[in-house]
């Protein structure tokens, strides 16, 4: 086996830097963040003691959310709710 990888030019080291490097390149590619199921953040389709969707930092018009998977409703809420910057 040695013999083989001196004759193809690759090392140990190589093979490592490689394996290393994969994790970066992956996180430096883009926001590919997965979502959270309804069910783990507990989302309802009301109002929980005043707090709602569409004031929370994590809501996107008309009906989404960043970390939340699935059609949201703007007067839903879930346990990750986050009040609004400025509002």
């Amino acid at each position: 086996m040695r013999e083989d990888c001196s004759k193809s030019g690759i090392n140990r080291r190589t093979v490592l830097l490689a394996a290393g490097a994969a994790p970066l390149v992956a996180l430096a590619s883009g926001p590919a963040q997965a979502k959270i199921a309804q069910a783990g953040v507990k989302y309802q389709a009301t109002p929980n003691d005043g707090h709602q969707c569409d004031g929370c930092n994590f809501f996107q018009a008309p009906n989404a959310c960043k970390m939340v998977e699935g059609e949201i409703s703007p007067t839903g809420w879930c346990s990750i709710w986050v009040k609004k910057a400025g509002g």
